[in-house]
């Protein structure tokens, strides 16, 4: 009992002294908390700032007033410094105020402070974290076993060779194609895996080579086994388009298209970016869109050349039926007649035309050459401006030469000439054959770009994009990228794809961006395909160009997507060999190709919804695709269409009001829709008519259906009966009146000769002879004569002179002849 009251009281305090050691511990942490977030920087140097002399001696321990790493500034001290106050100025409230004052300044720069501390911790950590995985992966390296560089044998080397040469003979203009196969079978003896898909892929096509579906897919099989991504791109196709023995498999082909484009390989990726794009078999991605997109226009951007490389003409064969137009041979032909009688003009569009090629004509720098002189010994500025060209960039024919090339454009740019302008601006920001002068190229691109010219706008945008030479200015490299591309540059429209895709001067726009790196990538020097396909089908080689054509449509190419249509649609590819497929695939292709914007292609699929070709008949989505054509584009079929759907009542509510002015919208919108659209008004007022004859009391006439379908063959003869008989009471001959009797013939007479009984007339008298006068004075008619015709004579007229000459007929008769004369007259004489 002595000892439990002796030691209650310690009992009782060792509680408190818990309490006591909590708290403390709870005041370290919240100490430390608040060090970790306000960041390295110390109290005194974020409420001060340190000049250089306080920075020494904080430095210098042993220095005079300096401080150790141990001592603390708190702000008792601070006040103790601080300069005395008077207290007679205090007024009631000003200790608040006061603490209110030194809160703000001790509180104030760690909340400035607080914020950079925190980013500064985040990015260390986030260091760290790349330090240890780069730690990581090298160790993981470090434990594989290293990878054995074997030299290639000869044979290897030459394969090699062989195939370079040959892809290089490929890929120019003016080269024979004959001898780069030539080549690449002599590489795939050796066993190279690309030249072995390149042949596969060239009698897959059937360019320059017979079709053999069959050895091309057992090719790319042996080839994709070994990791070839040309022969993962030949699979892809093969299951897509449903040849070589392969059925159609959508979900094989994105698998050997997403392989190949793994492996850089530029269709497939191009293939890969199309279909995350507008998500076919995919779901629908931008960004992994972009990303495919901009690998392809940033290998097309690095071998864009100064002449922009040669034209692509993106023929669409549904448009070229519609709207022929003349032949481009004939078009060169006529300029190349001007051009030889010395018209400069005529030389410096054939220069151009050989500069860059167009669709009947192959680019040849030479002839260009040729033209291009001939306009500049005229004095023509455009002349010289692209002799500098040619030199500058050089070409197979032609030597590049910078001092050639300068001299020109110096001739050029004397006389004002923009294209020249542009090119010593070129020369002076590239240090071509002259010292490097951002201020003389400046100078010369802003003068080239204030006349419109392409390349000075293009250049002047690219330096205020990478800020050579002037300050960057996004804005203003925006305004001259858009400058550019309205005439189809390719590097704007890539410098437009960069921007927009990293939010450079503008929002980050996804959309846009995939939109301008596509416009880029189909512009590559895969691109000629089509070209090399729209002269197979000009040849008559259908089934070679839709093999083509169907390729780059599986890239993305609208125009190539709507010319397979095309063909399909015209039942002129005898690849498949059954209606139904070839009305399917067509319908696909349109259906991709409406997808993108084509007008003719909404039409198309239209039609295919309406009559249900390759897919179920459903007049709603056929009168959508009308609307969306005829809104969009102003396609006047796809006004007629939709008037004559509104007018039927097809697919939506009958309405004749909209129909008549759907039908009037396409006749002022083209002129060929005019006759039918005529026709269709018509027909339009005839329904009207009877639709008021049926509101009318005459409306019993519409209610004998019946009557008329069970007798219609009573009622058809009826009217068929009735018809003849108008015809026949129309057509009847004209009845004309009998003759009169004819008189008693006069007994016959001998022959006489003709005499002509003259009355004498005395002209004194002024009275007419009388009847029997007249009919004493008759001709004599010969026997024969008066069978035939019986002569009435003519009763004299009286004169107003008072004086009358009677007029006489007679009838001459020959011997063995006898004629009738009864309108001839002699006038006697009286003085006979």
């Amino acid at each position: 009992m002595f000892r439990t009251q002796r030691h209650f009281p310690y009992m009782m305090r060792l509680p408190s002294m818990m309490c006591i050691l909590m708290l403390l511990v709870l005041i370290q942490c919240s100490q430390l908390l608040r060090a970790e977030l306000q960041g390295p920087l110390s109290e005194s140097a974020s409420a001060t700032p340190i000049t250089e002399p306080e920075a020494v001696a904080a430095t210098d321990p042993h220095s005079q007033g300096g401080k150790t790493d141990g001592d603390e500034v708190t702000t008792a001290e601070k006040d103790a410094n601080a300069p005395p106050v008077d207290s007679s100025s205090s007024a009631p409230g000003s200790n608040d105020r006061k603490a209110a004052k030194l809160k703000e300044t001790e509180f104030a720069p760690r909340t400035k402070v607080m914020p950079a501390a925190l980013f500064e911790r985040l990015w260390n950590d986030s260091l760290l974290k790349q330090q240890k995985l780069k730690a990581q992966i090298e160790a993981i390296e470090a434990r594989q076993a290293p990878a054995v560089v074997v030299e290639r044998t000869p044979e290897q080397v030459e394969a090699e060779s062989l195939y370079e040469n040959a892809m290089e003979m490929l890929t120019k203009p003016r080269t024979d194609k004959r001898v780069a196969f030539t080549l690449l079978r002599k590489a795939a003896a050796f066993k190279h895996p690309k030249a072995r898909a390149e042949l596969a892929m060239a009698v897959l096509l059937g360019h320059w080579m017979s079709f053999d579906f069959h050895h091309a897919a057992d090719e790319f099989e042996s080839l994709a086994n070994d990791g070839v991504p040309e022969a993962h791109l030949g699979l892809g196709f093969l299951y897509s388009v449903g040849v070589g023995g392969k059925n159609v498999s959508q979900p094989l082909a994105l698998l050997h298209y997403t392989l190949a484009a793994l492996g850089d390989n530029t269709l497939a990726q191009m293939a890969m970016g199309y279909r995350y794009l507008y998500g076919i078999n995919v779901p629908i991605s931008c960004e992994k869109a972009l990303i495919q997109y901009k690998r392809v226009a940033k290998k097309v951007a690095t071998k864009v050349t100064f002449s922009n490389g040669p034209m692509v003409h993106r023929v669409k064969l549904l448009d070229e039926l519609e709207n022929p137009g003349s032949h481009e041979t004939e078009v060169v032909d006529y300029y190349q007649l001007l051009a030889d009688k010395g018209d400069v003009q005529s030389q410096i569009g054939l220069g151009q035309l050989y500069y860059q090629g167009g669709k009947a004509i192959q680019q040849d720098h030479q002839k260009a050459l040729e033209y291009f002189t001939l306009a500049a010994n005229a004095g023509n500025a455009i002349g010289f401006a692209f002799l500098g060209k040619l030199y500058l960039e050089g070409s197979e024919q032609i030597k590049a030469d910078n001092e050639t090339a300068f001299k020109y454009f110096s001739k050029a740019s004397e006389m004002g000439d923009p294209v020249g302008q542009s090119g010593l601006g070129l020369m002076y920001l590239k240090g071509l054959g002259v010292p490097k002068d951002s201020i003389k190229a400046l100078s010369y691109f802003t003068q080239a770009a204030d006349q419109g010219w392409v390349d000075g706008q293009l250049q002047l945008g690219t330096m205020y994009f990478t800020g050579n030479g002037v300050k960057t200015d996004y804005k203003l490299a925006l305004k001259y990228f858009n400058l550019a591309t309205q005439s189809g540059h390719v590097l704007a429209y890539y410098n437009l794809g960069v921007m927009h895709a990293y939010g450079m001067g503008m929002l980050r726009s996804c959309p846009a961006a995939v939109e301008f790196f596509k416009n880029v990538a189909e512009r590559g020097r895969w691109s000629n395909r089509l070209m090399h396909a729209y002269s197979d089908y000009k040849l008559n080689r259908v089934d070679e160009a839709f093999m083509q054509y169907s390729l780059m449509a599986e890239v993305g190419y609208e125009v190539a997507q709507s010319n397979a249509a095309f063909l399909l649609d015209r039942e002129e590819v005898h690849v498949f060999n059954d209606r139904h497929e070839d009305l399917i695939r067509a319908f696909y292709y349109w259906k991709r190709a409406a997808g993108q914007g084509y007008s003719a292609a909404q039409v198309k699929l239209g039609d295919y919804y309406y009559y249900g070709w390759g897919t179920k008949t459903d007049f709603e989505t056929a009168a959508a695709l009308y609307r969306k054509a005829s809104e969009q584009q102003y396609n006047a079929q796809a006004m007629f269409n939709l008037g004559y759907m509104h007018e039927q009542g097809l697919g939506m509510k009958k309405d004749w009001h909209l129909a008549k002015r759907l039908y009037d919208l396409a006749a002022e919108t083209s002129v060929d829709a005019k006759v039918p659209v005529t026709i269709a008004l018509f027909k339009l007022q005839m329904l009207a008519k009877i639709e008021s004859i049926k509101e009318s009391p005459y409306r019993f006439i519409f209610y004998m259906d019946e009557n008329i379908a069970a007798n219609w063959d009573l009622y058809m003869i009826t009217i068929l009966t009735l018809l003849l008989g108008i015809i026949m009471y129309t057509r009847r001959p004209f009845q004309q009146p009998e003759p009169v009797a004819a008189q008693p013939q006069a007994p016959p007479q001998p022959p006489v000769n003709d005499v002509a009984a003259a009355v004498p007339v005395n002209p004194a008298l002024g009275a007419a002879p009388s009847s029997a006068e007249a009919g004493a004075s008759a001709t004599f008619v010969s026997a024969p004569e008066a069978t035939s015709t019986s002569t009435i004579p003519e009763t004299p007229k009286a004169s107003s002179g008072g004086s009358s000459r009677p007029t006489v007929t007679t009838s001459s008769s020959s011997v063995g002849t006898s004629s009738t004369s009864t309108s001839s007259s002699n006038t006697l004489d009286p003085t006979d």
